[in-house]
């Protein structure tokens, strides 16, 4: 069995014992480092070469977002999910922007945070829908005007069909569900998703449920 291998980022150590705590009960993971820090995480990942970063957002020195953005420009860059204590906030878009993968709240049960663990390395976003509107929902002000339009410009690219991916991705389905929904089946959706990624040049399916919902604001 080939482990999703995984790096814990947190300036607490009780937090990065309890998560390392956790992870290894499950025999699909393996912990293999720790930071305390944004600038100790980019050392780690270079060193480990994990397929999962669990990122901290808030931490003296470089926070969670600048490393985050920092990871996304390695060659071959970990998936990243980053911890909060709060579910709407500014800073968890702010990752989501730079390129984390989805969040997850630092009491989640257990098992969610195994399970997003393995969703997150193996493709999917590790955000539900109703995560998705509620995060989605707190975007707005003055800025919204350009973003709304330079996301309809970059949405003008895709074909039909890859807009109705697109659309369903922002909705904050799985691969499973869109599949199910627009009748295809999951190698197609994977195989839109990866020709969606490039033609939209961003990074992961959050990034393409942002450009979604800015350009339809």
């Amino acid at each position: 069995m080939v482990k999703v291998r995984v790096l814990l980022v947190d300036d607490d150590a009780l937090v990065r014992a309890g998560l390392r705590m956790i992870l290894s009960s499950s025999e699909e993971i393996e912990v293999v480092g720790e930071a305390a820090d944004g600038a100790d995480a980019v050392a780690a990942v270079q060193a480990h070469r994990p397929d999962v970063v669990l990122m901290d957002i808030r931490m003296p020195g470089m926070d969670g977002i600048a490393a985050t953005s920092a990871l996304r420009r390695l060659t071959n860059p970990p998936h990243v999910i980053v911890l909060t204590t709060f579910q709407a906030d500014n800073h968890v878009m702010s990752a989501l922007r730079a390129g984390a993968d989805g969040f997850l709240l630092k009491d989640t049960e257990p098992t969610e945070i195994v399970n997003g663990v393995r969703l997150v390395a193996a493709g999917e976003a590790m955000l539900s829908p109703s995560v998705t509107r509620t995060l989605l929902a707190h975007l707005g002000g003055d800025e919204m005007t350009d973003r709304r339009r330079v996301a309809a410009q970059r949405l003008t690219s895709l074909t039909n069909r890859e807009l109705e991916v697109a659309t369903a991705v922002g909705s904050g389905a799985s691969n499973a569900e869109v599949a199910a929904s627009l009748f295809m089946s999951e190698a197609t959706v994977k195989a839109h998703v990866s020709r969606l990624l490039t033609k939209l040049e961003v990074t992961n399916r959050v990034q393409i449920a942002i450009l979604v919902h800015d350009a339809q604001s």
